[in-house]
C-alpha cells in the first residue's frame, strides 16, 4: 500500500512539475482568416489538425498547433468565384498547400497580463518558413481567444503585393492578413 501510494505521489509531482497539456478540440475550434485588398476583403476558414494548450500551477506555460492548410476555405463567396479564389490561395502564388499541407505554431514566450490574459511570443511556419508573432491570447475556463496580424511576405507569400511591385493598382493585395483564433479543450 506504502508503494502505491508513493508511485501516486511520484506521478503527481512528475505531471505538476512537467505541466498539464490539453488537447484543443479540433471539431469546435476554429481559425478563420480575412485578407484585405484595395478594393474589399475576403474571409474564410482553416481547421485545426492537432493543438494544445500547457498549463504548470494553473497558468499558461505553452502552447502547440498544426493548421491542415488544404481546408483553406472562403467564406463570403459561392460557386465559380469561390473555387477560383480557394484554387489561387492554395497555388505556389500564395500558400502552396500541396507542398506545404501545414502550417505549425509554437509557443516561445508566455507572460501574464493578468486576469487570463496572456502576452505570447511564438514562431509560425508557413510554407517552410519560420517567423515570431506577437498576440494576446484571452483564456477563460475551457476556451481562449486571439486575434493575430500575420505579414504575408515574410513567408514568401509576394503575389500582389505593392511592398515588391509597382503600378498594381487596384489590383494591390496588402501585405498583412487577420486569423481570429477560438479553442476549446
Amino acid at each position: 500500500m506504502k508503494n502505491i501510494a508513493l508511485l501516486l505521489l511520484l506521478i503527481f509531482g512528475l505531471q505538476t512539475s512537467l505541466g498539464q497539456s490539453k488537447k484543443i478540440n479540433i471539431q469546435k475550434s476554429s481559425l478563420t482568416w480575412t485578407g484585405k485588398k484595395v478594393t474589399g476583403e475576403h474571409q474564410g476558414s482553416l481547421r485545426f489538425k492537432d493543438g494544445n494548450l500547457v498549463f504548470k500551477n494553473k497558468k499558461l506555460a505553452g502552447g502547440n498547433f498544426v493548421v491542415d492548410m488544404a481546408s483553406l476555405n472562403n467564406t463570403d463567396q459561392t460557386g465559380s468565384d469561390k473555387a477560383k479564389l480557394e484554387g489561387h490561395l492554395k497555388s505556389a502564388d500564395f500558400f502552396y498547400t500541396e507542398g506545404f499541407p501545414t502550417a505549425q505554431m509554437k509557443f516561445k514566450n508566455i507572460s501574464s497580463k493578468g486576469k487570463g490574459l496572456y502576452k505570447i511570443i511564438a514562431d509560425l511556419t508557413i510554407k517552410g518558413k519560420t517567423n515570431p508573432v506577437t498576440f494576446d491570447l484571452n483564456l477563460k475556463a475551457k476556451s481562449a481567444t486571439a486575434h493575430l496580424v500575420i505579414d504575408r511576405t515574410k513567408y514568401g507569400i509576394q503575389y500582389g503585393s505593392g511592398s515588391f511591385f509597382e503600378d498594381l493598382g487596384d489590383r494591390t493585395i496588402y501585405d498583412e492578413f487577420d486569423l481570429d483564433v477560438a479553442l476549446i479543450f
